[in-house]
């Protein structure tokens, strides 16, 4: 029994090692002369030569070339016209970071302002922390807190929102701002503990008007807005 153990021992350690000799001539040994990994972060070595392994440089721009592209596309239709303070702002904030779509932010603030309003309504902190600066924040979770202390609820319906257009944009210091006018339809009362209502009607429909002001740190790697300043165009 020990010898055909030992046998098959052998027989299975000389496989071994013929395998490793031939992993080791195919796959040869490192000299320290090998190639780097290739980066494609990285730029090519040296300058000027010719290009090697199918590799294409793109042509450098140069600032003025940059600055040309950035004004043929400062183009903003409708939103803010050519040679206004307005799109001198907007111009300003694509400058800072060059994905700013004046267009997208808009459909994007519409979603923001109808989540905000909902969730004010509902009392749902949870939602409006992650979509309000800390000062807006804490006004209206006082303005929460005082209704939940009296009894109070909200009831809130969108009907629409009829316009949304920007009305400044600029830079302070790294910190985009961007401020809408909302003009929508909505449907809102509060009643008491009681169940009576105290404001608002629940069968009408009301045009509202507010004037929301949303910041961004253009310097951080979190793309999402914050609502940091509110008032009442009435």
């Amino acid at each position: 029994m020990n010898g055909f153990f030992d046998f098959y021992t052998i027989l299975f350690l000389v496989l071994a090692v013929v395998i490793f000799l031939r992993l080791r001539s195919v796959l040869g040994r490192r000299t320290g002369s090998e190639r780097p990994p290739f980066d494609p972060y990285s730029a090519p070595k040296g300058s000027g030569g010719p290009a090697t392994d199918k590799v294409i440089s793109l042509p450098q721009r140069d600032g003025a070339g940059a600055r040309a592209e950035a004004a043929a596309n400062d183009d903003f239709g409708d939103i803010a016209p050519e040679g206004s303070e307005l799109a001198t702002g907007l111009s300003a904030l694509r400058a800072a970071d060059p994905s700013f779509n004046p267009a997208r932010f808009l459909e994007g603030a519409k979603a923001a302002y109808e989540m905000i309003v909902t969730a004010f309504a509902e009392g749902d902190r949870k939602t409006l922390k992650n979509l309000l600066s800390r000062e807006v924040y804490d006004g209206f979770v006082g303005a929460i807190a005082d209704r939940e202390s009296r009894g109070e609820t909200v009831m809130s319906k969108f009907v629409s929102i009829d316009t949304a257009e920007i009305t400044e944009a600029g830079l302070r210091g790294r910190s985009a701002h961007v401020t809408v006018r909302f003009v929508s339809q909505l449907v809102s009362a509060t009643s008491n503990k009681d169940g009576n209502i105290v404001q608002g009607d629940p069968n009408a429909v009301s045009e509202v008007t507010d004037i929301w002001t949303f910041a961004r740190d253009t310097g951080s790697r979190d793309p999402n807005w914050k609502l940091v300043a509110t008032e009442s165009a009435e």
